[in-house]
């Protein structure tokens, strides 16, 4: 089943890109479960056309290191660019230290990445393609205009769960499959940590199991709170 899914959404991959005109796709290579399974799909997609691009900005070694060796296993064509002394450009000018806990500042890191990643597709007449999975998007635990800024998102309508019966399926590397899902905001960061949920609880709540009083009530504010995360921008009905 899991294969089956895989070939399906690399040949809608395949299928969007082609039938809007573009040559191939890049995409962030974060080291992280999502972005390998991303970096798979759009291989098999585009075996001479996918660009993985790792965008560290503070990032920490052992996902860097992860990431080239995706880029490695599947034989992708790789690059690294490095924003740290960007984002502490960005900071000296807007006259702030750096906290990557203050959300307003740790936020620059994904829209960095999403300058990167648009600047090498208009140079290529490629598709960006993001790793957001439907759990995230559903709570809206993304960045506007950072990693929720792309035009494709294979994973969007699969769960957290889904993901990693994929990755798993496609022999990604254990260690990245067990290590704690992050965004990379700043050091220790995680997402269940950031959520105060787990996948596995937002998981259940999204096929209809039981959850608690407690998860419900935090994944339906969740929902509605970023609501606007998920739609255009409002404009008047007059």
């Amino acid at each position: 089943m899991t294969n089956s899914i895989f070939t399906k959404l690399s040949d809608w991959v395949r299928e969007e890109v082609t039938s809007g005109g573009g040559n191939g796709v890049v995409f962030g290579l974060s080291g992280g479960i999502d972005s390998a399974v991303t970096a798979y799909i759009c291989k098999n997609a585009f075996p001479d056309s996918s660009l993985g691009i790792n965008i560290p900005c503070f990032s920490s070694k052992a996902d860097i290191n992860d990431a080239k060796s995706i880029a490695k296993g599947i034989k992708l064509k790789y690059v690294s660019v490095n924003m740290d002394y960007t984002y502490n450009t960005m900071l000296d000018e807007l006259g702030e230290m750096r906290d990557d806990r203050d959300i307003s500042l740790s936020n620059i890191k994904p829209r960095l990445r999403m300058i990167v990643l648009y600047y090498y597709a208009n140079n290529l007449n490629y598709f960006v393609i993001g790793a957001g999975n439907k759990s995230e998007i559903t709570l809206g635990y993304f960045t506007k205009y950072g990693d929720g800024g792309c035009d494709l998102m294979p994973l969007g309508n699969l769960t957290k769960r889904e993901v990693y019966s994929i990755a798993r399926s496609l022999d990604i590397p254990e260690e990245i499959i067990e290590k704690p899902p992050s965004a990379g905001l700043w050091r220790g960061q995680t997402d269940e940590g950031e959520l105060g949920i787990t996948y596995h609880e937002i998981d259940d709540y999204l096929e209809g199991k039981k959850v608690s009083k407690d998860v419900k009530t935090r994944i339906e504010e969740l929902i509605k709170k970023n609501e606007h995360k998920r739609r255009m921008p409002k404009i008047p009905n007059f």
